[in-house]
């Protein structure tokens, strides 16, 4: 590169990617070192054990995919779970059925965790990942944990058809 130094490559590759917007580059590396170490541990974990993970049933891979929308939603959306959040966001408004809109708040590290948790889909990789390694190393209570988190989600979606036939019969 020129002769040029390690921090002055970091600094330009920087700028050359966020242009006028203030982007947590270094947070995110932060985040993803950390979801790439725990990951790494659990692999280190299950091989140290002997355990190997068995290959998951149809029926596993709905219940996780369900559980894991519920559960990252939950998380990052509802009111309950606001106050795990507060650090890293600030309360804009409701946003329905019991979740709320939040703006993430901070700089660096604390502004790469506040958009992690404020985002399902981003939060979804983590929890998918964590449910998943429940299956590995605890698969009858994470089994409990996903069939509950999956009629959670029923639920709900009964309850918005409900409304929904509710308002259209009014």
């Amino acid at each position: 590169m020129g002769g040029m130094s390690v921090q002055t490559v970091i600094r330009r590759v920087k700028q050359q990617y966020q242009g006028d917007e203030e982007r947590p580059l270094g947070g995110y590396l932060v985040v993803l070192g950390v979801y790439g170490g725990l990951t790494t541990a659990m692999a280190a974990v299950a091989k140290v054990l002997r355990i190997t993970p068995p290959k998951p049933s149809p029926m596993d891979t709905v219940l996780l995919s369900v559980a894991t929308h519920k559960l990252s939603r939950l998380l990052s959306k509802d009111a309950v779970t606001s106050p795990l959040r507060a650090p890293f966001t600030r309360y804009e408004e409701p946003a329905g059925e019991g979740e709320l809109m939040e703006s993430v708040r901070g700089n660096g590290i604390r502004h790469a965790a506040g958009e992690l948790i404020t985002c399902p889909f981003c939060l979804a990789v983590w929890v998918a990942t964590g449910l998943t390694a429940g299956m590995v190393f605890a698969p009858r209570v994470t089994r409990l944990a996903c069939t509950t988190l999956t009629a959670v989600a029923v639920s709900d979606g009964l309850q918005l058809v409900y409304d929904n036939a509710k308002d259209a019969g009014e």
